[in-house]
């Protein structure tokens, strides 16, 4: 009998990915991990366990604005799933239909946004937005709207909401291609077969397409978790790094740029930031596994 041959080759391929990531990702988490049980006591590193996570979340001053950052990070989420999500469903399912025409064209469109930089959205709309030169009055002074105009990026109210759907604008064209190329992989035959049994146009959709692109939907709501979980490029770039005004729009990623490296006359503190880095990855885990042990509970449910 002989032994199956050890594949080397394999380990060789693999190997430089894994270096790389390990470098990058893996290596900086466990070190922060490693801050965050440490203070600075007269310019001394000293081991101190959980107090830093003590302090985060029941010391008044910091739990104040850690527990601010949290729920802003939550809406910011909401809003995401609620109107990007089905959004992109939708246009989706409008762009694949056969016989629309320069299909091509309008997804195009709609995906280019994605591919911009964090800073030329957050400038771009500031400007469009601004009630000194923003071309948002005089577009809705056109259609006879402006009573409605405020200044929605300089009002605690509505500064968050603005910013999130701000959001939503730019990274709709990523659920949209998902669910497209999900929608152009149900087979010709499970589709026919329902047009002989009557089921067509939109009846068609929400009967045979959309359970069976569920598990896309899945994916796509596990990274828009997790995604924006971990957004700061655009609040910093159009509201900085105090996330104004008066913190409304500060989230867990400005929170902490703040505290890890210090921003006006806030001096740096690396292990508190650290502190709330481990605090955001445990829950970005903890979020990730309660929706994955979902699926897996519903998918044996299906099974029994």
């Amino acid at each position: 009998m002989t032994k199956p041959r050890v594949r080397w080759h394999i380990a060789v391929f693999l190997a430089p990915a894994v270096l790389i990531y390990s470098a990058v990702m893996i290596f900086p988490l466990f070190n922060t991990l490693r801050l965050a049980l440490y203070s600075r006591v007269d310019q001394e590193r000293i081991f101190t366990g959980l107090d830093n996570f003590r302090t985060l979340f029941f010391d008044p001053i910091w739990a104040e604005q850690f527990w601010n950052a949290l729920g802003n990070n939550f809406w910011f989420f909401l809003v995401h799933m609620l109107v990007q999500n089905p959004i992109g469903i939708a246009l989706a399912a409008i762009l694949s239909h056969p016989r629309l025409r320069f299909a091509a064209l309008y997804r195009s469109a709609i995906f280019i946004p994605t591919i911009l930089s964090f800073v030329i959205i957050g400038f771009a709309w500031k400007l469009i937005l601004s009630p000194i030169w923003g071309i948002a009055p005089s577009m809705l002074d056109a259609v006879g709207l402006k009573s409605l105009f405020a200044p929605w990026l300089g009002k605690e109210e509505y500064a968050l909401t603005t910013l999130a759907l701000i959001s939503v604008w730019q990274f709709v064209g990523i659920p949209m291609m998902l669910i497209y190329a999900a929608l152009l992989s149900i087979p010709e035959e499970i589709l026919e077969a329902g047009e002989i049994d009557g089921i067509t146009g939109l009846a068609a959709f929400w009967k045979i397409k959309l359970p069976l692109i569920l598990p896309s939907i899945g994916i796509i709501s596990i990274l828009t978790f997790v995604g924006n979980f971990n957004a700061f490029d655009l609040i910093y770039a159009s509201q900085g790094a105090l996330a104004g005004p008066d913190y409304s729009t500060d989230i867990l990623g400005t929170f902490m740029y703040r505290t890890f490296f210090g921003f006006q006359l806030q001096l740096g503190d690396p292990h508190m930031g650290s502190a709330i880095a481990g605090a955001m990855f445990a829950i970005i885990l903890v979020g990730v596994c309660i929706y994955l042990f979902g699926i897996q509970t519903r998918m044996r449910r299906y099974q029994l």
